[in-house]
């Protein structure tokens, strides 16, 4: 009886290292694929192409910015949805989730409405901010696809934090803020690496959002996914191949950071 139980384990085993290993397979040859058809000499003249460094130089600016006020809002965030209850909590925690559920488009199309002929926009427009079709627009795009992501891992990571270190700084007489910057940042350090790593990639990905409220004008809000698009639908596969490319460094570099952060340095 023992035997036959041992059996069906490793059945039950081998079927499900075999499912992954197979998905797995597929996915590095999907990946594989961008990097076997190109030649190596059109990828590095398209790389130092002006609309490709226009495009990286774009991606980069604006999702550095994009990710530093991102986690400039995903730290308060994270931590009142762990720490704090209050009337609505729930309400808020779904409202802040609702973009991961959304498509891009969608997102895009929302904050179009918002900021396009709006109350919101002309209150905007007084201190000269304007976010339709412009970089600045990119950057809001990248902000509101990226906070859902970074405000769950900020969360989660202070869900995993014993709050009675917390209590305890307290009674030592340090005040909340004190006892924020001294006890919980500091324990949540890893957390915060991994969300701006993926706040980072997310912003550098995003491409629904950035098309429909920056719009894909060419060397103007032209950022790496729409680098992509746009040279896809010109028929230039080359240009098209490298923007994939790049873009697949900068999120295998992204997960790298992330998978590290996890286990710790």
């Amino acid at each position: 009886m023992g035997f036959q139980a041992l059996r069906r384990i490793n059945y039950f085993r081998i079927s499900f290292v075999f499912l992954t290993q197979f998905i797995t397979l597929v996915l590095v040859l999907a990946i594989g694929s961008l990097f076997v058809v190109p030649e190596f000499k059109d990828i590095w003249q398209n790389l130092w192409s002006e609309e490709m460094m226009f495009s990286l130089k774009l991606s980069m600016g604006t999702g550095l910015i994009s990710t530093i006020l991102v986690m400039g809002f995903a730290l308060p965030i994270g931590y009142t949805l762990s720490r704090f209850d209050f009337f609505g909590k729930g309400f808020v925690k779904t409202i802040i989730d609702l973009p991961v559920a959304f498509p891009e488009l969608v997102l895009g199309l929302c904050l179009l409405l918002l900021f396009g002929n709006s109350f919101v926009s002309r209150c905007m427009e007084m201190i000269g901010l304007k976010f339709v079709f412009t970089k600045q627009g990119v950057v809001a795009a990248q902000f509101f696809t990226a906070l859902p992501y970074a405000s769950r891992i900020m969360k989660s990571t202070f869900d995993y934090i014993d709050p009675r270190l917390e209590f305890v700084s307290r009674s030592l007489g340090y005040s909340m803020f004190q006892t924020f910057i001294n006890v919980s940042l500091p324990l949540a350090k890893n957390g915060c690496l991994a969300a701006t790593v993926i706040s980072f990639a997310r912003c550098i990905g995003t491409f629904g959002t950035v098309l429909i409220l920056a719009g894909g004008s060419y060397m103007k809000t032209e950022v790496l996914p729409v680098t992509l698009y746009l040279n896809i639908s010109y028929g230039n596969m080359g240009m098209a191949l490298t923007s994939g490319i790049v873009l697949m460094v900068v999120s295998f570099a992204a997960i790298y950071i992330f998978e590290r952060a996890e286990v710790g340095f």
